[in-house]
């Protein structure tokens, strides 16, 4: 719970919840958040299969929810595979979903 007694912390709180919510409030983001909570992993390959959406943006959404923390990936090969890391968003999308 946020202690509203310190103003300036529960600014900061607040503010970077608001940023949470901005990063995963695209519906494309969303459709590979909710794809990863389902399979658990992924590539860019079967996510842009699933979504009908081009590579090159299906791989801009996923640099976004990676450098927002909200996802980790790891190299095998060419291959690059992504999974959901945030346990705070796996939280947040079990109760949207």
């Amino acid at each position: 719970m946020i202690d509203f007694n310190d103003k300036e912390k529960a600014k900061e709180i607040l503010a970077e919840k608001a940023e949470l919510f901005k990063t995963i409030a695209h519906p494309v983001r969303l459709c590979i958040l909710a794809m990863l909570m389902r399979e658990q992993e992924s590539n860019v390959t079967d996510i842009q299969c699933c979504l009908d959406v081009p590579q090159p943006s299906v791989s801009q959404h996923l640099a976004k929810l990676k450098s927002a923390g909200i996802l980790s990936s790891e190299r095998n090969g060419t291959e690059v595979i992504y999974k959901l890391k945030n346990e705070e968003v796996k939280h947040i999308l079990e109760q949207i979903l």
